[in-house]
Formats: structure tokens, sequence, C-alpha cells
């Protein structure tokens, strides 16, 4: 594995990991009606790199999955990325 691929899929990775439970503190924070995450934050995390664990985040807490950015975009958003990893692996 080359090291551009290598530090992209470390990079995605660790986006993913923090976008995941950003989603789970999100949808917990909304049933007990408190103070939430904003959705730019969390369009942003996924946005960086971490459209794995936002989508992931989005299907297993079943949250934000009727908003049109996030229904669209996120999905879209890890489209990008995989475009991107399969682009620093080589491939086309």
């Amino acid at each position: 594995m080359n090291q551009p691929l290598f530090l992209l899929l470390v990079w995605m990775g660790t986006m993913s990991v923090t976008a995941f439970p950003l989603y789970g503190w999100d949808k917990a924070m909304a049933k007990l009606r408190r103070r939430r995450i904003p959705e730019a934050a969390l369009l942003g995390c996924a946005l960086l790199g971490g459209g794995l664990g936002a989508l992931l985040g989005m299907l297993l807490f079943r949250h934000k999955i009727r908003k049109g950015p996030f229904r669209y975009g996120v999905p879209l958003m890890l489209a990008a990325q995989a475009g991107l990893a399969l682009y620093a692996a080589g491939l086309p």
C-alpha cells in the first residue's frame, strides 16, 4: 500500500470513528430534549472524511434519515471519499 493511500485511509478512519458517536450522542440528546450538536458540525465531520461513520450512525441510531442534506448528502460524501481512495490506490 502506498503512503498517500495509507494516510488517507487513516484520516478517513479517524473521522469516521469521530462521526459515529456524534450521531449517537445527538440522538440521545434529542430524546432528552437537551442541547444538540449543530447539523453543520455533523455534516462537516462527514464531509471531512467521516462519511462511513456518519452513514453508519444515521442508520444504526435512526437519526437524521429524513432530512435531505443528510439523506442524500452523506451517501454522496461517502461515494466521493471512496472514489478518492480508489484514485489514491491507483485504480480507475
